[in-house]
């Protein structure tokens, strides 16, 4: 009986046995529902904006536009860097799943030489793998269509329109010019610095050197951007909004591009600087640093054997010495010397000392540059007839702290300001620089004979050509100094309104009139009847100047013989000059490196500089080797 009734309520106990399950399982599934809807719920309305930005995002690309950058031009409006659009092959690294195989491919469709794959791997290295990179520029409308044909066997390759830089002048004034490149490592610090990440996104290049350096965020202008529908592929379909770019700003420069090729081939294959300058603004007429180079080579990347012969070359093409270059000023110290002595009382322009040929001094006899000496000499005859005696002396009784201080205010030993990186400030002998230059006590002591020396523009004393042509348009100018500059306006590429860079007066040194006089007459006799008469005979205008010749190495006791000296140790060829005499129109420096006597090579070069800028020609005959005034 018990048996029976167990066995007539189990269908009972399974059924609700059952129902708990299906009670359970229906709570699971509202629970499951609930979630899912809950997730629903915080994606679709609490992250409503977020989601759909990030849609947004993957259907809409923003792509930047480069801006156009600024052009260069000369002060008579010749174009010295400008700029030009072309079509490049360029592949995606992140994009591409073997990429020595699709090189390989694309130089089956378009020339791709050995340089160009060595060009890319650099790139490659320098680069963020998700970067769009170069591996052929400047295609044929032919190599562009052959390409599209086939461009659906290569993704990540595509063929780009970019502006490329060009330098029409080529090697002229590259120095001054400089040149742009790929932006690096530290010119990202640098743009992250200034805050100008944003403005750069998309651009590849950057100012290196010279002008394209100095004024980089003038001339680059401001980015703009485009938003563009892509789709799956990542292919654009059309475009949806676009900012346009801002130009970057123009510059107009001080240099006469005309000058400066003319002063430059005057240089022929000799090595050294020529600074001119105009004296009443401190704006650049020309500077040279000869041998030059072809800023075009670094646009695209320098190849590396081109870079080989730039950068090993004995001749150092890539060295600025008109801002870097730092040189003993030989004998075109000696009117800065004469015109200190004035100001400071030390000597007076008719007072006159007797030159054997030699200064003694302390048992050490400093030789004159004449055998048997220049006899009676004043002011006057020490500068036009360079006697070395009467520096010698003169460098004695004034003392090295008086010399450094007057020098200082002319501008020797510093950096001149110029608006060029990386000028050289030289070397402006003291006891305080020695103290600062040298470790040993032994050698940071000042020795009296040393002052000597420092007379003659030897010795310690080592400048930049800029620096004595700043300090000759001084002279020029009556005292009034200016800040050596090269762009004369900027114009801004939306208004038009040019920006003038107003000549900067650094200083106006307290000397008197009738000490100027002195010095810039005796200046004029160096021209007419000294030692750089010979290179100014006939000439239309009345100049003045002065030679200088610099030891390279000590004669130690021994008479110099040009021709049995190798040529890299034979003495530096320097002149300063200004004219018109009246009014001063162009001061300069020239430095010609193991030139020899400065009144054979360097006087010369100035003589052809004048003529073409104040006549608008060549002078009739050059000076000859011979029949010439050494120094």
């Amino acid at each position: 009986m018990l048996a029976r009734q167990s066995s007539l309520n189990a269908p009972d106990g399974d059924l609700s046995r059952f129902h708990l399950r299906v009670v359970l399982a229906a709570a699971g599934v509202l629970l499951a529902l609930s979630l899912l809807g809950a997730r629903f719920f915080y994606l679709q309305v609490v992250q409503h904006d977020y989601y759909s930005t990030r849609a947004e995002d993957n259907r809409i690309s923003v792509v930047p536009i480069v801006p156009n950058r600024g052009v260069i031009v000369d002060r008579e409006g010749v174009v010295l860097a400008r700029n030009y659009s072309a079509f490049t092959l360029e592949i995606t690294p992140s994009k591409v799943d073997d990429l020595e195989a699709t090189i390989d491919g694309l130089s089956e469709l378009i020339e791709v030489l050995p340089k160009d794959r060595r060009r890319f791997r650099k790139l490659l290295e320098e680069s963020k793998t998700f970067e769009s990179l170069p591996i052929r520029t400047r295609l044929s409308e032919e190599e562009v269509a052959r390409f599209a044909a086939n461009r659906y066997r290569f993704p990540g390759v595509e063929v780009k329109a970019r502006l490329f830089r060009q330098y029409p002048q080529g090697p002229i004034a590259s120095h001054a010019i400089g040149y742009i490149n790929r932006i690096n490592k530290r010119d990202l610090e640098m743009i992250e610095e200034r805050e100008q990440t944003a403005n750069y996104r998309g651009t590849d290049h950057i100012g290196k050197t010279g002008i394209e350096q100095k004024y980089e965020f003038q001339l680059h202008g401001e980015t703009g951007y485009e938003q563009v529908e892509i789709d799956a592929g990542g292919r654009a379909i059309r475009s949806l909004s676009r900012t346009a770019p801002v130009q970057g700003n123009s510059l107009t420069l001080t240099l006469d591009v005309k000058l400066q090729e003319m002063a430059e081939k005057a240089f022929g294959e000799r090595r050294g600087a020529l600074v001119a300058i105009e004296p009443s603004t401190g704006g650049i007429l020309a500077l040279v640093s000869n041998p030059s180079f072809d800023p075009n080579l670094f646009v695209d990347g320098i190849r590396t054997d081109d870079w080989d012969v730039l950068n090993k070359s004995r001749d150092r093409p890539m060295l600025n010495r008109a801002l870097n270059g730092t040189y003993p000023p030989g004998s075109t110290f000696k009117p800065f010397m004469a015109l200190a002595a004035l100001e400071t009382g030390k000597r007076t322009a008719g007072q006159t000392i007797s030159d054997p040929g030699f200064f003694n001094f302390a048992g050490h006899h400093f030789r004159d540059d004449k055998k048997g000496g220049h006899g009676t000499v004043d002011m006057y005859k020490s500068i036009v007839h360079s006697c070395d005696t009467y520096y010698y002396m003169l460098a004695n009784d004034m003392g090295i702290d008086a010399i450094a201080r007057f020098m200082g205010d002319l501008g020797f030993g510093q950096a001149t300001g110029v608006d060029i990186e990386g000028e050289s400030d030289g070397v402006l002998p003291s006891p305080e620089w020695k103290k600062r230059r040298f470790r040993r006590p032994e050698q940071q002591k000042w020795y009296a004979g040393e002052t000597v020396s420092i007379g003659i523009g030897q010795g310690y004393n080592s400048y930049t050509p800029i620096q004595l042509a700043q300090a000759t348009a001084t002279v020029a100018n009556g005292g009034v100094m200016f800040r050596p500059h090269l762009v004369k306006y900027i114009t801004d590429s939306r208004s038009g309104e040019k920006t003038m860079i107003e000549p900067e007066p650094l200083r106006r040194l307290p000397w008197k009139p009738k000490n100027v006089e002195v010095i810039r007459n005796a200046m004029i006799g160096v021209n007419t009847q000294g030692t750089g008469a010979r290179a100014f005979a006939g000439a239309g205008y009345t100049s003045g100047g002065k030679t200088g010749t610099a030891q390279v190495y000590s004669l130690k006791g021994s008479s110099y013989r040009e021709s049995a000296v190798k040529k890299e140790l034979r003495d530096h060829a320097l002149f300063i000059a200004f004219a018109p005499a009246e009014e001063p129109r162009i001061a300069l420096a020239v430095v010609v490196e193991n030139g020899g006597f400065g009144a054979q090579s360097a006087a010369p070069i100035a003589r052809m500089v004048i003529d073409y800028y104040l006549l608008g020609k060549l002078p009739e005959g050059a000076a000859k080797e011979d029949d010439v005034e050494e120094d």
